[in-house]
C-alpha cells in the first residue's frame, strides 16, 4: 500500500494533508523518516509512525456521534454544517454517517468508512431496530398506541411495519421501528392525529447512545460496542 493512501485511510487526513506531512519528514516507516508519499508500505508489518506517534493499521473506523440540532445528516452541503464537520480532522477521510436524523432531531449516529456495514444497517430487508425518544404534542390513547403497533398508513404502498411503544410520561414516548423511510416517526404520530415536537434517537442496530456525550461530541467506538457491529456482519453471512 502506498503510505499515503494509509495514512488517509486511518482518517488522520485529506490526501493534500498526509503528502504535505510526509515532505516535511513527520512520517516515519521502521524508524527511518519518508519524505515519497508513493513510498510502498506492507501495512500489517512495517512500523509507521507520525510525529513519533505509532500507527496501527485499522481498516474501518468507527465514530458514535450525539448529532445536535441544526446539522445535516451528510458529509457535504451548501447551506448548513454536517455532521462530518463536527469530527474536525477525523472526519476529513472517508467517512459518512449511516443513515439521518433530519435537521432538527438529535441522537445517536454511527459514522464509519465501512460500506458493507453500513448497506446491512440500511438494508429494509433486515428489519434493524432504531429506537427514538419522542415528545409529543399530546398523550397518545390506548388507541393511538393500538394502532401504532399494528402499523398505520402513512400515505405510502404499504403501511409502515408494527411499532414497539413505551410510555415515559404524558408527551414522552419510546418508539422503535424495524424501517427507514423518509420522516417515517413523524408520519407515523401524523396518521394517529398527533405531532412531533422533539425526536432523539437511543439506539440503533444495538448500539445506545452514550448520554456522557453532550450534543456535538462524539467518540470511538469501544471495542464491545464494535464487536455488536461485526456481528450483524456475521449474522449476513
Amino acid at each position: 500500500m502506498r503510505l499515503d493512501k494509509f495514512l488517509c485511510e486511518m482518517n488522520l487526513g485529506t490526501r493534500s494533508q498526509v503528502k504535505a506531512w510526509i515532505r516535511q519528514g513527520l512520517v516515519g516507516v521502521n524508524g527511518v523518516s519518508v519524505k515519497s508519499a508513493d513510498t510502498k508500505i506492507d501495512e500489517d508489518s512495517d512500523q509507521i509512525t507520525l510525529r513519533g506517534q505509532a500507527l496501527s493499521y485499522r481498516k474501518y473506523v468507527y465514530y458514535m456521534l450525539h448529532k445536535p440540532v441544526g446539522v445535516v445528516s451528510a458529509t457535504n452541503d451548501n447551506t448548513a454544517k454536517t455532521v462530518i464537520s463536527l469530527l474536525g480532522d477525523h472526519g476529513s477521510g472517508n467517512l459518512f454517517p449511516v443513515g439521518r436524523l433530519d435537521k432538527d432531531s438529535t441522537g445517536l449516529l454511527l459514522l464509519t468508512n465501512d460500506g458493507e456495514l453500513a448497506h446491512l444497517l440500511l438494508s429494509p430487508k433486515r428489519h434493524v431496530d432504531k429506537t427514538y425518544q419522542v415528545t409529543v404534542e399530546h398523550m397518545l390513547s390506548e388507541q393511538d398506541i393500538h394502532r401504532l403497533e399494528q402499523g398505520v398508513d402513512i400515505g405510502e404502498e404499504k403501511p409502515t411495519l408494527p411499532a414497539r411503544i413505551s410510555v415515559l410520561d404524558e408527551n414522552t414516548v419510546l418508539i422503535t421501528i424495524h424501517e427507514g423511510r423518509f420522516h417515517q416517526v413523524k408520519r407515523m404520530l401524523q396518521a394517529v392525529d398527533n405531532r412531533v415536537t422533539a425526536l432523539k434517537r437511543i439506539r440503533f442496530g444495538g448500539l445506545e447512545l452514550d448520554e456522557t456525550l453532550p450534543p456535538g461530541s462524539y467518540r470511538e467506538l469501544t471495542e464491545e460496542e464494535i464487536a455488536i457491529l461485526q456481528n450483524v456482519k456475521k449474522s449476513a453471512t
